[in-house]
């Protein structure tokens, strides 16, 4: 008894210190962030697109890049829930007494949501040329809804797979069909899931830079349509600390803080939405 006591405190004494160790590193990095960028950052420079000679240390800001990363986002997670909602409610209906093809499915998905995002990148540069694209918004698009798509669809799916079994069978019982089940029950029911696999999806599209390096290109400009590059705000980070000017690395630490802060708030309306559809979901 002594012993599984002392293998109990061993265990509980590293999973709390890989969790400060955890919290220290993400505060360590919101710190040099905040430290660094609220230096440069000011409401030009959220209001302004690069003039001419920014990447310099002349004048400008980073709306395109703030702009462009939202359209490329939103565009993605809406082409990525299209996707992942269906083939998530096929899995847990129509495949749920097919544990073979179910568990090797979900095997396929987590294995392509640990592909690392560059190679994402590689093969969105790929399908480009093979579809006769040039670096634009669609493109990156195209190759940021590939990436969120793995997550989409097993985050819902983990979701999908927490509702109880009576309540499937119930309306079966009813005389309800597999569809009425998936609309009328299941998307209920897995609510307050969907809208965090949605925010969190978005959060990874909009916060990617090497899933769009080679396909979505860059420009001082916002676009107007889908064929014309877009800047994203990782991209404007990246270009920025290349540079040798203090100014414009400062300039990087400042895209930074709003990239943070937008995540953030990404985040928080995950949990106060989930949190607000959760009393309608029954348990």
């Amino acid at each position: 008894m002594r012993r599984k006591n002392i293998e109990e405190r061993i265990f509980k004494s590293l999973a709390a210190a890989a969790t400060y160790l955890i919290i220290a590193v993400l505060l360590f990095l919101i710190v040099v962030i905040l430290k660094n960028g609220l230096r440069a950052l000011d409401w030009g420079m959220l209001t302004k697109v690069p003039q001419g000679g920014f990447y310099f240390g002349e004048e400008g800001g980073i709306l395109n890049a703030i702009v462009g990363s939202f359209y490329l986002a939103l565009g993605a997670t809406f082409l990525a829930f299209i996707i992942g909602l269906p083939v998530a409610l096929y899995m847990n209906i129509h495949l749920l007494r097919q544990r073979f093809w179910l568990n090797r499915i979900r095997f396929l998905l987590d294995v392509l949501w640990g592909v690392p995002s560059i190679v994402y990148g590689a093969f969105g540069f790929t399908l480009m040329l093979l579809l006769g694209l040039r670096a634009s918004l669609l493109a990156g698009i195209l190759t940021v809804t590939l990436l969120i798509v793995p997550i989409m669809i097993r985050s819902m799916d983990e979701v999908l797979q927490t509702i109880p079994r009576g309540l499937l069978e119930s309306a079966y019982a009813l005389g309800s069909t597999r569809s009425e089940v998936a609309i009328k029950v299941y998307i209920r029911q897995a609510l307050p899931g969907v809208i965090t696999a949605l925010l969190l999806s978005f959060g990874r599209g909009i916060g990617d830079a090497a899933a769009v390096l080679f396909t979505a290109g860059y420009t001082d400009y916002i676009p107007t349509s889908l064929n014309q590059p877009t800047a994203t705000l990782p991209l404007a980070i990246f270009f920025q600390l290349s540079s040798p000017i203090p100014a414009v690395r400062e300039r990087a630490y400042a895209s930074a803080v709003v990239l943070t802060v937008i995540i953030l708030i990404v985040s928080l309306a995950a949990r106060l939405l989930s949190a607000k559809y959760r009393e309608h979901v029954i348990k």
